[in-house]
């Protein structure tokens, strides 16, 4: 059955006692992961409190025992790409081997022009993007000094050293429903995609497109697992669930109309009904969105409702 993770927005409240809070609760409680955004802000005032990932994520590692956890997703616009190399490498063997490397473009143009980092158009945004995954999977992957000549990133005999506990480093997770550039990036270089806020027919449809180009570029479907991202209402009852549904859309959508779109929404048993159908198109991993930093009872009785039921 579908495994279920949590996924939080780092950037919108996020202190140390918040995610210290809820990093124990989702080991308790039996999720399979934890996983939270990189940003330095919202893409709308006002702002609000930010943990920095990738300290978070080493306090994580050595906090936790059995979660896996990641970024979703860090991006090579304001992350040079050898230093997440190390970081990734350092964060992953301080886990045992629980990291998943989310990477990204970058998208929004409010943090990077609040903090002075250049977005750029799409096309290069890409290129660029192309070439921060290279250095990363070559950094991690080979245990010869690395030689790279591009456009943004340049290394002369460069070596990660000590070389990863694991043969490879972390796998690399690549997000995003674009069909013409981020699926062929992650035929080319992923060992997991995750989706984003998809039904079950737009996640199959896009799914057996990635298999297609896997195939052309040698690899198995096997090789890369399919996650999907998607925002989440928990109710304990069908009035708390219109409830929330109506604050999350600001009144604009029905419960009916919301999940129409692709996000999840209900009490137990109408969650797990959801996911089922989200598996049967061939999501493996689902991270919920948890917008709610302080409410740990809620998560806990959603919890105890959901996962006996997908565990068996």
């Amino acid at each position: 059955m579908i495994e279920v993770a949590i996924m939080i927005e780092g950037q919108n409240g996020l202190t140390w006692e918040r995610w210290q809070k809820i990093a124990a609760a989702t080991e308790d409680l039996g999720f399979v992961g934890l996983y939270r955004s990189d940003h330095y802000t919202n893409a709308s005032p006002p702002d609000k409190e930010s943990l920095e990932l990738w300290i978070s994520l080493a306090w994580l590692a050595s906090h936790t025992k059995k979660i896996e956890f990641g970024p979703m997703v860090s991006p090579v616009s304001f992350r040079e790409p050898t230093m997440t190399a190390r970081m990734a490498r350092d964060v992953d063997d301080l886990s045992g081997g629980r990291l998943h490397l989310g990477l990204g473009a970058g998208w929004q143009e409010r943090e990077h022009d609040n903090y002075g980092h250049d977005l750029l158009d799409i096309p290069e945004r890409f290129t660029r993007f192309t070439e921060g995954i290279e250095v990363i999977s070559q950094l991690l992957q080979s245990d010869e000094p690395v030689d790279f000549d591009g456009d943004y990133y340049d290394l002369t005999e460069a070596v990660l050293l000590p070389r990863p506990q694991r043969p490879g480093g972390p796998p690399i997770l690549i997000g995003g429903n674009g069909p013409k550039r981020t699926l062929p990036l992650v035929a080319k270089y992923a060992q997991e995609w995750n989706s984003l806020f998809l039904t079950a027919e737009g996640f199959a449809e896009l799914n057996s497109q990635l298999d297609q180009m896997l195939e052309n570029e040698g690899r198995q479907s096997s090789d890369v697992r399919r996650s999907m991202m998607n925002g989440l209402e928990y109710g304990r009852d069908d009035a708390d669930v219109r409830e929330r549904v109506e604050k999350r859309t600001q009144g604009k959508r029905t419960v009916e109309e919301w999940t129409a779109l692709g996000p999840i929404a209900g009490t137990g048993n109408q969650i797990v009904d959801q996911l089922g159908k989200l598996a049967e198109a061939g999501v493996q991993r689902v991270m919920l969105q948890w917008l709610d930093l302080d409410d740990v009872d809620r998560l806990e009785a959603m919890a105890k409702e959901i996962l006996p039921q997908l565990h068996g």
